[in-house]
């Protein structure tokens, strides 16, 4: 599948960057979309002369029409698209902002039906293909994550759903499920006064991988159009056992999340909830940014 036009959501920086930068160097054209068009600069020149950045607010539907509009007409194609922007916020449900646990939804899997609904009719002419990024917090609902385990549930879903939709058209699809991965996104997570030790002390969560994993396995299932990419390959194992998935991550965290609650009201009380459970690295921190300018 070398040399087609791939167009990356959420490409500014982690993952995203990442992938793009190695599908270019092995001979494909990337079409960019993010938030920050100083980093998409940097990852398209890195990209080559061909690659071309598009910045764009997957929570606005007329912002990444225009993107994608913009694509279609410097290439004249969409062979594949990664729907893989994100943005995670720790928090507790009963006491994180209200906004910032609905904006999880409105990028992480709002986010991603954008960007499925306006690429579709380019993938079906190329007859190409479609990777939503989900996430292990799809199979393994840690405490802490609520509205980003919710977001990556619902794109498993719609990855399992269009699979089915799109077969007879021509276009594969493919979810990707990942652990913690060493990017911007997931240091931040951990360096919340609160929240890290909590990722931490939780099975199947504890250990960080590294970006270049990631890398490995998403070109692999890009280039062979893989109906799921598991980030490591014990995930798909795992998914076996689902229905005993949150029992075991009932008993492993009933004494650390009381702990835990009381020292995220205490850092709510000391910073502000907008503070303690904004998302998290300098990517979710543009994407705060931005949300604001949005709410005047």
């Amino acid at each position: 599948m070398a040399g087609k036009v791939v167009l990356v959501t959420g490409a500014s920086r982690g993952i995203g960057a990442a992938v793009a930068r190695r599908l270019a160097s092995e001979g494909d054209t990337l079409a960019l979309v993010g938030l920050e068009p100083d980093e998409l600069k940097k990852v398209a020149e890195d990209c080559g002369p061909d690659a071309g950045w598009w910045e764009a607010d997957v929570t606005d539907l007329e912002s990444l029409r225009a993107a994608v509009e913009g694509v279609r007409e410097r290439y004249g194609r969409i062979d594949v698209v990664v729907a893989n922007a994100g943005i995670a916020a720790p928090g507790f449900t009963r006491s994180m902002d209200p906004a910032v646990w609905e904006r999880v939804l409105d990028v992480d899997l709002y986010g991603v039906w954008r960007t499925v609904h306006l690429t579709l009719p380019h993938l079906i002419e190329s007859k190409g293909y479609l990777l939503l990024v989900s996430s292990l917090a799809a199979v393994v609902h840690i405490p802490g994550l609520a509205s980003y385990n919710t977001a990556k549930a619902g794109v498993e879903a719609m990855g399992n759903s269009l699979r089915a939709e799109l077969r007879h058209l021509g276009v594969r699809v493919g979810v990707a499920h990942m652990t913690f991965v060493d990017t911007d996104m997931v240091r931040g997570v951990d360096d919340h006064p609160v929240f890290g030790k909590v990722r931490t002390g939780i099975p199947f969560a504890s250990r960080v991988y590294p970006l270049e994993l990631a890398v490995e396995k998403f070109t692999a299932g890009i280039r062979k159009r893989s109906r799921v990419v598991h980030v490591p390959g014990w995930i798909g194992p795992m998914k076996i056992f689902r229905a005993l998935i949150p029992h075991l991550v009932e008993l492993g965290s009933r004494r650390s999340v009381a702990k835990a609650d009381r020292a995220a009201l205490a850092d709510i009380e000391a910073r502000g909830a907008d503070v303690s459970s904004r998302a998290s690295g300098a990517g979710g921190l543009a994407d705060t940014a931005k949300a604001k300018g949005a709410r005047g």
